[in-house]
Order: C-alpha cells, then structure tokens, then sequence
C-alpha cells in the first residue's frame, strides 16, 4: 500500500499541464475539442462547479446556467480567432474555478438571469483561451468537440446534484461539500 501510495504521487508530481493538449497539428480536430476540457484540471473543475451550482440553484436555472455557459464559452473563442484581446484570461480562469466552487458551497440562489450572467463572465474567458490555443488549426471540429465536453461535465455536475438529492438533505450537503473541494481546488491550481 506504501509503495502505491508512493508511485501515486510520484506520478501526480511529474504530471506537467503541458501535457494537457494535443500536439498543434490536430488541435483542430473534433477529438481534441472533446478531448481539452477533459485533460485540464482548471476546465473540469470549473465545468463540475458550474453544474453543482445551477443544481443548487433550481428551477430553470438547472438547463439555463450551463447552457450560458456553453454559448459564451463559444461567443470568447470566437474573439480570441478574430484576434481581439482579452486581458487577465488566466487568471480570471483560474478564479473562476474558486468563485464556482464558493457560490456551490454557499448554495447561493440567485434569479436565474443573474446566474447566467455570473457563468457567462467566467465562459467568455474560457472560450477566449480555447481560441487562443487552436492556432492555425480548423476550428469548427474543434468547436464542436470541445462544446459537447463541456456541457457533458456541466451534466456531471447535475447528476452529481440530482444523485445526491436523491439521498435526502444529506445529498444537499455533500453537493456543497464538493463546492468546497472545487473552491479548494482552484486555489490549489492558483498555489
């Protein structure tokens, strides 16, 4: 067991973000669209928060908040191919998985609209960041892949939240719990 758990973190302390991606040349790709969110602990974690939260909002805000989401995320790759600038994408990336996190935690209700307005800020830069890393590679495929990969972790998220409901209001808890853990996460990525 020692020695697993020693492999464990050796294997975690080598692992470089660097490896996240596809090599360039099939970055255009629909593989590699699916393929970016799921490689990137900053696109899962924020992805899964974005779920939990519009879960724990309620109502419409269920398929409304994700769907802000995803519609953004493709209205910022759109501005980084045209070349318009963006400033502070990584970081407000990078504070987006921990705002995420906190607003699933607190289980804060919001209207709806305000909901997608909070994701939608945070999707734009994500979007933006997609676009910038694509190149000179085709874009549609890409697009295309990496919306569905997104929205699938958006349902995760849900599920999560509906599997946990389901339990009774101990499920409720353990939703925000995992809020916590994504919150913890983005500042573990921010370290």
């Amino acid at each position: 067991m020692k020695r697993m758990s020693i492999a464990l973190i050796a294997s975690i302390g080598a692992a470089s973000p660097a490896f996240a991606h596809l090599d360039p040349a099939t970055h255009g790709s629909f593989a590699a669209g699916i393929s970016h969110p799921l490689f990137g602990a900053d696109h899962i974690l924020a992805m899964v928060g974005v779920g939990l939260w519009a879960f724990l909002v309620g109502g419409r805000a269920i398929w409304a908040i994700p769907t802000a989401f995803v519609v953004t995320m493709i209205a910022g790759f759109i501005l980084a191919l045209a070349g318009i600038g963006l400033p502070f994408v990584e970081p407000t990336i990078a504070a987006s998985v921990v705002a995420l996190g906190l607003l699933a935690l607190i289980a804060l209700r919001v209207p709806t609209l305000v909901g997608m307005a909070v994701v939608g800020f945070f999707a734009l830069f994500h979007g933006y960041a997609h676009g910038g890393e694509l190149g000179e590679a085709t874009s549609l495929p890409f697009t295309i892949g990496f919306a569905l990969a997104t929205a699938l972790l958006h349902a995760v998220g849900v599920g999560i939240g509906l599997a946990g409901n389901s339990l009774s209001q101990c499920g409720r808890i353990a939703v925000r719990i995992g809020g916590g853990l994504t919150a913890l996460g983005g500042i573990w990525l921010i370290a």
